[in-house]
């Protein structure tokens, strides 16, 4: 029987730090598996875990203690794109042994400019790397940042040449047409599109995607997961509006360090602030800020303060 693929809600999860800067697999298998119960998957190493600041061992050695803690990998979609081919394949094929449902693939970003031929050859030849029908890649389109784009030329031709291993897309370009424009095209094929977040959660559902990976469903994963459940139903407009309010106030700041700032304040532990440079943690005074302003949207995180004790204990 083939595999269920991945859908719903899933959250890049961010990287707690040590004071030496070395991750803490405590905190991040703690915060990992409190997502989980409030039904959000895992896309570990994305850009919101800082995992371009991390070096490939550390990604791997997290995700084997991830594992080894009991987690299901099937809710795991770990990001293992990097500029190099060598570190891709390698990353990808630690992922793919582990079971994971699936790869969140950056594009290899360093070079601007370069041409679909490029791409193809590149992912080809992870593809062809890695060697493992249990491989799913998931395109990472997110031109604000990595500036190399996944065009549609790029996806015919890979779901051409590779059908079961292109799976879908994390469409980040926060340009909605442009992201119905990817399901239109491709979700006939078997091609799963998520949002980039959850501003178009509902529109991207009732439109054939299949859900969202969000930043911010670091911190509100329970609410965005209420919102997936509840399209074609008469709640789902409104808990779209709360879910965009709570994007609203967070995209006001830096995001990382300001979700990593907010998970300190309702985790009640202040090693969270933790981030590395070249990022710096908020301020105190826009912390205080942040989580007014959350407040004021009667904003909680439930069961989080406990799943960090019991981690602690």
């Amino acid at each position: 029987m083939a595999q269920a693929r991945i859908k719903g809600v899933l959250s890049p999860v961010v990287t707690p730090f040590k004071p030496d800067y070395s991750p803490d697999t405590r905190r991040f298998i703690a915060h990992c598996k409190w997502l989980v119960s409030q039904n959000c998957g895992l896309a570990v190493f994305g850009t919101n875990s800082e995992a371009n600041s991390m070096a490939a061992e550390e990604r791997m050695e997290l995700l084997d203690a991830l594992v080894a803690s009991g987690v299901d990998p099937l809710r795991m979609m770990p990001g293992t794109g990097a500029c190099s081919l060598t570190e891709t394949v390698k990353v990808t094929a630690h992922a793919t042994k582990h079971g994971v449902s699936g790869v969140l693939m950056l594009p290899p970003f360093y070079y601007k400019g370069v041409s679909d031929e490029g791409l193809f050859r590149h992912f080809s030849e992870v593809v062809q790397r890695v060697g493992d029908s249990r491989l799913r890649i998931y395109l990472y389109h997110i031109p604000p940042v990595a500036q190399v784009p996944i065009t549609h030329a790029l996806v015919e031709r890979l779901l051409k040449a590779y059908p079961q291993q292109i799976a879908g897309m994390k469409d980040s370009s926060d340009d909605w047409p442009h992201t119905r424009s990817m399901i239109d095209a491709f979700a006939k094929d078997g091609f799963d599109v998520f949002s980039g977040n959850e501003k178009p959660l509902v529109e991207n559902v009732t439109s054939g995607g299949v859900g969202c990976i969000s930043a911010t469903a670091n911190i509100n994963p329970g609410a965005i997961a209420e919102t997936f459940r509840a399209v074609g139903s008469p709640q789902a407009a409104a808990l779209q509006k709360k879910i965009n309010d709570v994007r609203g106030v967070m995209q006001g700041y830096v995001m990382i360090p300001a979700m990593k700032h907010v998970i300190a304040h309702y985790g009640a532990d202040p090693a969270w602030n933790k981030v590395r440079p070249p990022l710096i943690e908020v301020s105190e005074a826009q912390g205080r800020e942040s989580v007014s302003k959350l407040e004021a949207l009667g904003f909680t995180m439930p069961g989080l303060r406990q799943a960090m004790a019991q981690a602690a204990a």
